[in-house]
């Protein structure tokens, strides 16, 4: 198959009209962070924030106008609200296909006043990591999985738009259907709905994305997902504190965040500085998990510290935080989540999966305690 280039894109993007403006938007200077690779297209639309989800039958023809190209793959695009320094932003909530962007929780008073972005949703909540590798993901999906086998309705959302992990995880292939063109249906597996950008780009493609490309597709994955009714939307945050994680932490209403982190010193002083992120805007942090706890050995039951143990306990003892609970370093966790199959579904009886459960029993305690389930989100706009 003939490999699709970037001026065939361009041509191809030439024939979308933005109709409020008359001109295609490659002459318009709508289009940046194209990258085209291995069939794969990826690019962002900038429009005015004041037209919002209006603009969304721009971004529609454009990835059919690349669809049609040969040797197209997938494409993704999305919108990027632009304005330029000193111009107000535009107070309203945003409108998408007839249906206003809201949740059900009260937001700050004044003209300034924002709702959530996911009806249905009664709570969000977030697991996040101040850096990678502590098995935060493992974490957010069995997390996810033990609070539906609790009996709640959840929903699971792959934030980690540079490196998405649940599609593998979940064991769940395809790409998401749309009834409209617009709204897309999560995926599912094991009870729980499931939305990445592993579903709408091959798995072995690099997302070479600016920050706003990832702030935008974000949003989409949040209010452009038909998730129905949850009791709760667990959320897997990308590693670390940068932009795409403060801009989940201020633009979405976070019910509170779980922070992962293993025992060692290291690990423990990043957790601490994505625990601080979400205490300057506001996000209440609901406590810390231990992961990789310890190691017991399958064959003579030894029990080896290996990276240290009760690190977290400690930490959140001194941060007034409260401790969640503690994940053994083991071989099943890592095999069930390679597999597709994790340890919550695939051995509920296990002790790993009862501390799942355990610590997800206490966590929509607390969400769903006296602080009430959803916050109102103050709103930021990205220059």
């Amino acid at each position: 198959m003939a490999q699709v280039s970037e001026a065939q894109v361009l041509d191809a993007l030439r024939t979308v009209i933005d109709s409020d403006r008359g001109k295609d938007i490659v002459s318009l200077g709508m289009l940046s962070g194209l990258v085209v690779r291995d069939g794969n297209v990826a690019f962002s639309i900038e429009v005015d924030p004041k037209r919002g989800a209006q603009a969304e039958p721009v971004r529609h023809a454009a990835e059919k106008a690349v669809e049609r190209l040969p040797g197209v793959l997938s494409v993704t695009a999305v919108l990027t609200a632009h304005r330029e320094a000193g111009q107000a932003a535009p107070q309203q909530a945003h409108q998408h296909g007839g249906h206003q962007h809201g949740g059900h929780g009260h937001a700050h008073g004044g003209a300034g006043e924002q709702k959530a972005l996911v009806p249905g949703v009664k709570a969000i909540i977030a697991v996040a990591s101040g850096k990678g590798g502590v098995g935060k993901s493992t974490t957010a999906s069995n997390l996810a999985l033990a609070m539906a086998a609790n009996g709640l309705k959840v929903g699971l959302l792959d934030a980690d738009i540079y490196g998405p992990s649940m599609p593998r995880m979940l064991g769940i292939s395809g790409r998401p259907t749309s009834h409209d063109g617009r709204i897309l249906e999560p995926m599912e597996n094991y009870g729980i709905k499931v939305m990445s950008m592993g579903f709408l780009v091959a798995e072995d493609t690099p997302m070479i994305w600016r920050g706003p490309m990832v702030m935008s597709a974000l949003q989409q994955m949040l209010r452009d997902v038909n998730w129905g009714t949850l009791d709760v939307l667990v959320v897997d945050m990308p590693p670390g504190t940068g932009d795409a994680q403060l801009t989940m932490a201020q633009q979405v209403p976070l019910a509170g965040a779980v922070i992962v982190s293993t025992p060692q010193d290291i690990a423990l002083l990043d957790a601490r500085k994505g625990l601080n992120m979400f205490r300057r805007v506001d996000v209440p942090v609901l406590g810390i998990i231990e992961n990789m706890s310890y190691f017991c050995c399958p064959n003579c039951g030894h029990r080896s510290d290996i990276f240290s143990h009760g690190g977290a306990r400690k930490e959140a003892e001194t941060l007034g935080m409260e401790f969640l609970g503690e994940v053994p370093l083991h071989i099943d966790i890592r095999e069930t989540s390679d597999q597709g199959q994790p340890i919550v579904v695939s051995q509920p009886e296990s002790e790993h999966a009862k501390a799942y459960r355990r610590i997800a029993t206490r966590v929509w305690e607390k969400v769903s305690g006296d602080q009430g389930p959803v916050r109102a989100a103050p709103r930021i706009v990205v220059q």
